[in-house]
């Protein structure tokens, strides 16, 4: 372990790092423990996220979203278990890349990096888009891009002032959103008490007519993009008190409350309002939301749903601009954005970078940018199953009959889930993400000089 010292930050925070290392440029603070990472998880999902992609999923799924959220559900536990070995190996930031990287080899650590980054610059722009949407639904007169451009500063302010910023914004954000949560809960379940030959399963069998499984999990491949809560979390080592004890706790808790709510969300929905098909995709929410409670729950939800984008939003582009930092600290990306701000302790260019491309937000659709969120993340979590095997099955030598179900046969199962829910995705999507593969294997080639230099190596400190 490398050495470390602690010395006080101008706010007099404690700030922990390798003794030679300068704070104000290299070290984070270690400020966060597992309350603030779940929620910090929480709130990148956006509990209310089900109703982001619900017309598109259900009409997909024809009416079985409730099955589609079930099966993505159980392939994130296997995940979300090997992200937390991981995080236990490299308590450091860069998520996947890193693990990749401390596995297989900065090659391939690169492009697990560069195909995480995907859906991390992604992430941002789905929410300032919803933002857009929902903003100019209530209030016509205003169009939809000056809600987004407004929302981009606002997060991108916020975020240089760094991560205990955020983390008090988000308490907020969850409580709105929690509070949305119970109304809707007991409204839905008072519209559907007493309602004669109610099919308690139908948010599971779907509208008559609809069968085989390819269709659930076309719609458990896209709805795999609500789950990047816990990959974000661990971007977050080099910001986490005891990192190895706390990572692996707050990945799992993140995981499982997520997909309760999901998996509960769905379901009384589909009580709610048994349809398959919506009058418009997009807004199917308001539909069953207006079903459940009028024009006042509308409103709330409303309220609520944008409070809960902008949470999103800002807890992703924190975790964004981690990952580039990283990979600018590494000589991956150009060293200045491998820099912290000597006065906020934050990556402000990498920030400021994320910003930028958020921009696209106002010409890309709601549909292709969820699909290609959903292909990087597949093909991330891919990589860290196989990390697991490599590192603690082959490399460590954990071997036992423990070490056998842990480390060799519940990540092959996880690698498995991940590649069949990514070959259920959409050509559209595959092909974007294969393009964005190519990009990514050309940039490294040009790093390597055609393959001639070994790739840029991690600077990573542990905690």
């Amino acid at each position: 372990m490398t050495p470390t010292s602690e010395t006080q930050s101008p706010a007099g925070e404690k700030l922990v790092g390798p003794t030679s290392a300068k704070p104000t440029e290299q070290n984070w603070r270690r400020v966060l423990g597992v309350p603030s990472l779940v929620l910090l998880g929480l709130v990148y999902m956006v509990p209310l996220t089900i109703f982001s992609t619900y017309g598109i999923v259900v009409e997909l799924t024809g009416g079985r979203l409730s099955a589609a959220y079930a099966v993505t559900l159980v392939v994130m536990l296997f995940t979300a278990r090997s992200y937390g070995r991981m995080s236990q190996a490299f308590p450091f930031g860069g998520s996947a890349y890193t693990y990749a990287t401390r596995s297989f080899g900065a090659g391939l650590g690169f492009m697990a990096g560069w195909s995480l980054l995907l859906d991390y610059l992604l992430l941002p722009m789905i929410n300032y888009l919803l933002i857009g949407i929902y903003m100019e639904a209530a209030f016509p007169a205003i169009p939809a891009w000056v809600f987004m451009i407004v929302s981009i500063a606002a997060v991108t302010v916020l975020n240089v002032l760094g991560i205990t910023a955020i983390a008090k914004a988000n308490f907020v954000v969850v409580g709105l959103q929690a509070l949305f949560i119970v109304l809707f809960v007991a409204l839905g379940l008072s519209s559907v008490t007493g309602v004669g030959n109610l099919d308690l399963m139908v948010p599971f069998t779907g509208a008559e007519g609809a069968d085989g499984l390819s269709p659930i999990f076309a719609g458990s491949a896209i709805l795999c993009l609500s789950y990047l809560g816990f990959d974000a979390v661990s971007t977050f080592a080099e910001e986490t008190k005891d990192p190895k004890r706390n990572l692996p706790k707050a990945i799992m808790l993140t995981t499982v409350l997520a997909g309760v709510i999901f998996l509960g969300l769905a379901y009384i929905s589909h009580l709610v309002l048994p349809v398959s098909t919506f009058n418009d995709v997009d807004s199917a929410a308001i539909e069953v939301i207006g079903k459940a409670g009028g024009e006042l729950l509308v409103a709330f939800f409303t309220a609520a749903y944008i409070a809960g984008s902008l949470g999103s939003a800002l807890t992703s582009q924190a975790s964004v601009s981690r990952i580039i930092h990283s990979m600018g600290r590494s000589g991956v990306f150009p060293a200045a954005l491998g820099k912290l701000h000597a006065r906020f302790g934050t990556p402000v260019l990498p920030i400021l970078l994320t910003s930028a491309v958020s921009l696209l937000a106002l010409v890309l659709d709601l549909l292709t940018i969820s699909s290609l969120i959903s292909f990087g993340a597949l093909v991330a979590f891919s990589v860290v199953n196989l990390a697991v095997i490599k590192h603690y099955y082959f490399d460590q030598k954990e071997r036992g009959a423990r070490g056998i179900v842990h480390n060799l046969v519940l990540p092959a199962v996880g690698f498995a889930l991940t590649v069949w829910l990514w070959t259920s995705l959409s050509g559209l999507s595959l092909g974007f993400g294969l393009a964005w593969a190519a990009v990514g294997l050309a940039y490294l080639a040009y790093l390597t000089r055609g393959f001639r230099r070994p790739p840029p190596q991690l600077d990573l400190k542990e905690a």
